[in-house]
């Protein structure tokens, strides 16, 4: 709980250094970066965390993967947190830094999750229920397939759960009979 409080806090600030700055967009494609790099390696992220790693090494690490191909603003983040030695809490911070951007952009996040691939026609059905739902135009929509559900889709917008599967339907249609 600490930890995302304090990445709460340094993407608080990174945003608004970025605002002040007028480099919002550079900064959340920077972010966005350490988040991609992160997902997709894990032993970055174990580096990040142990405890046996000293700091310098883990800075030296993250100079050599970033200092290249970030700003020097976004990179003056990841100095600040090594030299309090808080870097596990890095991966948070991008992906707070996210949800703080989207925030101030006015962009909704949803994620669907059909038993297909989604085409462009009900991609655009799908953001339109969540323009409706939320009344933000600008929809972010992250799509997964799962062939588990039968049929259908389930529609996650912030914490609500639109679940119009089959397999969401059998399971409700259980309930209402074991309670009979």
């Amino acid at each position: 709980m600490a930890e995302s409080r304090a990445a709460h806090r340094y993407a608080k600030a990174l945003l608004d250094l970025a605002i002040e700055k007028g480099i919002v967009e550079q900064v959340h494609t920077d972010m966005q970066l350490l988040a991609d790099t992160c997902e997709e390696n894990r032993n970055l992220v174990n580096l990040l965390q142990s405890p046996i790693v000293s700091h310098y090494k883990k800075f030296a690490v993250l100079r050599d993967i970033f200092k290249s191909r970030v700003s020097a603003d976004s990179f003056s983040i990841f100095e600040i947190i090594t030299k309090k030695n808080r870097e596990e809490i890095l991966f948070d911070v991008a992906k707070e830094f996210h949800s703080l951007y989207n925030d101030y952009k006015g962009v909704q996040v949803a994620e669907v999750i059909t038993t297909f691939a989604v085409d462009e026609t009900l991609r655009n059905q799908f953001k339109q229920m969540v323009t409706k739902s939320t009344g933000k135009t600008t929809v972010e929509l992250k799509e997964k397939v799962d062939t588990g559900l039968i049929g259908g889709f389930i529609l996650q917008i912030g914490d609500r759960q639109i679940d119009e599967s089959v397999k969401g339907k059998i399971n409700r249609l259980k309930q209402q009979m074991s309670k009979a």
